[in-house]
């Protein structure tokens, strides 16, 4: 089933212990869409300026990603430049420039308004909602992701957003912080009672844990040894666990657990190289393998 993904399509300059790119594809809805087509067909809303290329569009094409809902306007596309430390947990952002993503007002082709699954990225929540507003259908889950920023300066908007969501990925300080209470499972309760049926609370280097009324279910980081840019695991967790929902059709507690699993291997492929590198030369056989090798890795008897 087509999943609509609304969010960034932006240019990173990235410098970390393995070395530096000055510009390279990012942007949650990048990272997200090149993930999740490896399972279901996506439906793109983003905005770029006129130094988004023909060659930079070329990373999407051959690949189940619709691009009618990317907006082209006069101008530079958003811009991030970080830097990491050696431990790659701590990151220094360099410069952010909005340039036209400052302006964006996600607006959905017709084609895209009876999309079954969707995720929100990163973004105001007001415009998170307004997306919603223009879908024709009952989507069988909407995800959404937010930020430590939108949480302290656009509280109440957010909260209003929730309440039509089902599925709420942040980190672990953002779930403390939106519910007020310090440990993870009593904040789950919390935000709960704000709309959300399930929370997926990302741990960076040490997996992510998924609440949900029902049961808990955690998975580990897949083990690399080497990570060369942490920038979009996120974002690819994201798409690869949102694209495996809308592959199954449906939502249950096995297609849930199966999505944190084939979520955690899309972010372990992504920070093996700079950008979207990864995700571009990446197939299913690939992910298939890994995830199988993750199963075993966590497989074991009482």
């Amino acid at each position: 089933m087509s999943l609509l993904v609304v969010g960034s399509v932006a240019f990173d300059a990235i410098e970390t212990p393995h070395g530096k790119v000055d510009r390279t594809l990012g942007g949650a809805a990048s990272y997200f869409s090149l993930a999740a087509s490896h399972f279901s067909p996506v439906r793109l809303v983003g905005i770029v300026g006129d130094d988004f290329t023909a060659k930079d569009e070329s990373v999407f094409r051959g690949r189940r990603i619709d691009l009618s809902g990317l907006e082209r306007v006069p101008g530079k596309s958003f811009f991030w430049a970080g830097r990491y430390n050696l431990n790659m947990n701590e990151r220094t952002t360099l410069a952010t420039e909005l340039n036209v993503f400052a302006d964006f007002n996600p607006t959905l082709p017709p084609s895209y308004c009876n999309s079954p699954f969707i995720f929100l990225g990163n973004i105001d929540p007001t415009l998170q909602r307004s997306v919603l507003k223009q879908v024709r259908c009952k989507p069988k889950a909407i995800g959404l992701d937010t930020m430590n920023y939108w949480i302290e300066r656009t509280s109440a908007e957010l909260r209003e957003t929730l309440k039509h969501i089902q599925i709420l990925m942040i980190n672990d300080d953002e779930t403390r912080q939106l519910s007020g209470e310090h440990n993870l499972f009593r904040a789950a309760k919390h935000i709960f009672k704000m709309g959300p049926r399930t929370l997926i609370i990302k741990r960076g280097e040490h997996g992510a844990i998924m609440v949900h009324n029902d049961f808990v279910f955690s998975v580990p980081a897949y083990p690399l040894e080497e990570v060369h840019d942490p920038t979009g695991a996120g974002d690819s967790f994201a798409g690869g666990f949102m694209g495996y929902l809308a592959s199954a059709g449906k939502v249950n507690d096995r297609t849930l657990r199966n999505a944190m699993v084939y979520g955690s291997v899309l972010g372990s492929f992504a920070v093996e190289r700079f950008g979207v590198e990864r995700l571009t030369k990446l197939n299913r056989a690939e992910i298939t393998a890994r995830a199988r090798r993750f199963s075993k890795l966590t497989s074991f008897k009482l």
